[in-house]
């Protein structure tokens, strides 16, 4: 196994899965599993779908849809944009240096 994984145990719906995970990715996968076991039994509680696999089905088509349907963060863009101005401009200053 790839020493950058490690494996994870997460429960969905009373049941044990081993995950392989990237070191350092292990809280994200907790909460995303976390966030499934929450849909399905919501899905489950509803009554209006039957069965573990289709439940499943459900839960990711919602889960696909709201993340096709949702908005960029314009935010997190700028802030993004805005460090690699400020890299640019210490890269130039020692390129700059190193001219001299």
């Amino acid at each position: 196994m790839d020493k950058n994984i490690q494996p994870v145990n997460v429960r969905i719906m009373d049941k044990d899965y081993m995950v392989a995970c990237p070191i350092g990715e292990q809280e994200a996968l907790l909460a995303t599993a976390k966030r499934v076991d929450k849909e399905m039994r919501r899905i489950r509680d509803s009554g209006k779908v039957l069965g573990t696999d289709r439940i499943a089905v459900m839960v990711a088509l919602n889960l696909a849809h709201e993340l096709m349907h949702s908005k960029p963060d314009t935010t997190t863009d700028t802030e993004t944009l805005e460090q690699l101005q400020k890299l640019q401009q210490r890269l130039d200053s020692v390129l700059e240096r190193h001219k001299s």
